[in-house]
């Protein structure tokens, strides 16, 4: 397939997608359309073994164009950004990251979100969202099952970016290199899945999944109402968007 947003090959059983709109990969509906068509596919074919979801640029992901949050588009939006994450759940194969640079936002939650995750030293993650009067209902659906979850909270209040040294130590990545060491060390791992049985990989996942078992998408439900039916219907929250985009402080009127 042609991708204007993406690149995506699979090779030797593992499938990988790169986020192509460098500098900072910010996700947009269109890029995000294009992700799930990728992710839709991947059970179908029995010989993967591994998804690596990487990013060409400085940034992993900037995440979600803020221009996307209007009221017009906002439920269309969380619509399409939330199949990534229903997609992801439902895959049978492990899925890796590799983060070199800022995961922000809804990239953040897109590089943590995968099974597991390799991290430069140059790595930054957080959810700033707060900031601009929204919060991340992913990382609060998701997150706190795999991470320390007051740390996780703490992020999520106050929208401060953490090194990758500290996402390690409250488990949001898995191992982090030198950014010199980074692709080399990434394609080391890579390569013990790829010896690996097919099979075997998808139900040693599924029994993982089963013996830790997380209701993600009834999580993610309860978020997403209270995202579009409460947030989006606050003041605060549409003065944090517009000031964002104007380049200005927002006036909260706290309500």
């Amino acid at each position: 397939m042609n991708f204007q947003n993406i690149l995506f090959e699979t090779k030797g059983g593992i499938a990988e997608l790169i986020l192509n709109r460098p500098p900072l990969n910010i996700l947009n509906i269109s890029m995000m359309r294009e992700i799930n068509s990728v992710f839709e596919k991947l059970n179908s074919q029995t010989e993967l073994k591994l998804l690596v979801i990487k990013a060409a640029g400085k940034a992993f992901s900037a995440g979600v164009d803020v221009e996307e949050h209007t009221k017009e588009k906002v439920a269309e939006m969380i619509k399409t950004f939330h199949r990534m994450f229903l997609l992801l759940d439902d895959l049978e194969i492990p899925t890796l990251s590799v983060v070199q640079g800022a995961a922000l936002g809804g990239g953040c939650e897109l590089a943590g979100f995968v099974d597991l995750v390799i991290a430069s030293q140059e790595a930054k993650f957080g959810q700033p969202e707060i900031k601009v009067g929204v919060f991340p209902p992913v990382a609060i659906a998701c997150f706190p099952n795999f991470g320390l979850g007051k740390k996780v909270f703490e992020l999520i209040l106050t929208g401060e970016t953490i090194t990758a040294q500290e996402a390690l130590q409250i488990g949001l990545v898995n191992k982090v290199y030198p950014a010199d060491k980074l692709e080399t060390s990434a394609n080391e791992f890579i390569e013990k899945i790829k010896n690996l049985s097919a099979v075997v990989i998808r139900l040693a996942k599924k029994s993982w999944k089963e013996s830790n078992k997380i209701n993600f998408k009834e999580a993610l439900k309860k978020t997403e109402k209270i995202y579009l039916q409460e947030l989006m219907s606050t003041f605060d929250a549409n003065e944090g968007l517009t000031a964002f985009l104007e380049k200005r402080v927002p006036l909260w009127k706290n309500k």
